[in-house]
């Protein structure tokens, strides 16, 4: 009788050695998969936390950047009340 994937349906306390996997290397392969699980977690919270930082150094520039502005329109609004001539009475 077929397993659910069209393989041959091994009794338990058979060995399967026809695919070539046994306990222990599905044990590894889960081990390694596990690593790289880890890995991949680690990745996504380093990606997070830089993205955050971004957010932040992107919002603070934003601010400067406006700040700048503003004291460069109130620099020139200065240099136009300097420059106007006073009318003469």
């Amino acid at each position: 009788m077929a397993g659910p994937n069209g393989e041959p349906h091994v009794p338990p306390g058979e060995e399967g050695d026809e695919d070539g996997f046994g306990e222990a290397e599905y044990a590894a392969i889960n081990s390694m998969l596990d690593q790289i699980n880890s890995c991949l977690d680690h990745l996504e919270e380093k990606n997070d936390h830089l993205h955050a930082r971004l957010q932040e150094l992107l919002e603070s520039n934003r601010q400067t950047r406006l700040e700048f502005q503003q004291q460069l329109s109130e620099g020139e609004n200065l240099q136009a009340d300097v420059q106007e001539p006073e009318p003469d009475i």
